[in-house]
């Protein structure tokens, strides 16, 4: 039985091993990559480079083509997603709606001053989660 997987990224280190470990260890699931765009990290300097020129209402980060090539790597499709909203809960709200089976996260993404003053997102959705999380260092 296939296993929808969801792995939020935010173009930072843990994410990419987030993603990496969930393509690796589960290599026959469907796996969904979201980011979500967080209006409170964004006015303190914690946003990501987006491509403005995507059809879609919000626009795609940069990153996203990365995100496409690792999945290719390991020959497999990824499907990315961008969400609106406190980082936390529009990952939740995207999990919750999208019947998703298990969440696999970095353990950080933040850095600085951001992280003091918003928390951890990680930390955030485990707590906070009704569906399996998976924290990769």
């Amino acid at each position: 039985m296939t296993r929808h997987l969801l792995v939020p990224m935010d173009d930072s280190e843990p994410a990419r091993g987030a993603l990496e470990h969930a393509l690796t260890v589960f290599p026959d699931d469907e796996i969904t990559v979201v980011h979500a765009i967080d209006d409170l990290e964004s006015a303190y300097g914690g946003g990501s480079p987006v491509d403005a020129d995507t059809d879609a209402g919000t626009p795609e980060p940069d990153f996203f083509a990365d995100v496409r090539t690792i999945g290719e790597e390991h020959g497999h499709e990824v499907t990315t997603a961008v969400v609106e909203g406190t980082s936390a809960t529009a990952i939740l709200e995207y999990g919750r709606e999208h019947g998703v089976d298990q969440i696999i996260m970095g353990s950080e993404g933040r850095s600085g001053v951001s992280r003091v003053l918003l928390g951890s997102v990680a930390e955030a959705v485990t707590r906070q989660s009704e569906i399996p999380v998976t924290i990769v260092p």
